[in-house]
């Protein structure tokens, strides 16, 4: 499976630089790529090792980005790194597209983000699989980390 690995800074101190040494650590882990993310003001980083498993295209690479919420709305900006895969994606995306929300991948990371835009911190609620994210509120500027119910990942 992947590797995640992030900082949350109140400063500059650390930089892309020490996120991609704490990747490379990872590189066992996601063997099909690497991703690297930070803010404008540098204050979260995330990074991401891929191992392909669900959708192969380089669209669902990670970093992942999602913008606009189901109304259309600049809700904000959400950046996920996610490891794990969540099994019943296909239903929930299903659900969310019901709620007029667009997918350009067919990845379970997609859903994940959409899900947490609809229900925020309840969208583990509806999640069946072995996962651990974290997910960066660009307008909030707030971290929120989860895993599966039993820690596997």
């Amino acid at each position: 499976m992947c590797g995640i690995a992030g900082i949350i800074q109140s400063s500059n101190h650390y930089s892309i630089h020490h996120l991609k040494k704490m990747t490379d650590a990872l590189a066992h882990r996601g063997p099909d790529g690497e991703g690297f993310w930070q803010n404008r003001d540098g204050t979260a980083q995330l990074g991401h090792r891929r191992l392909s498993v669900i959708d192969l295209s380089k669209d669902a690479a990670q970093p992942m980005h999602f913008a606009v919420s189901a109304e259309g709305g600049d809700r904000g900006h959400y950046t996920i790194v996610h490891n794990g895969e969540i099994y019943n994606y296909v239903e929930i995306r299903e659900t969310l597209e019901k709620e007029g929300y667009v997918f350009r991948t067919q990845s379970d990371t997609e859903v994940i983000l959409a899900a947490f835009d609809f229900w925020n911190s309840e969208c583990i609620d509806h999640f069946d699989g072995m996962f651990a994210f974290a997910i960066w509120d660009e307008k909030e500027k707030e971290l929120f980390i989860a895993r599966d119910r039993f820690g596997e990942k």
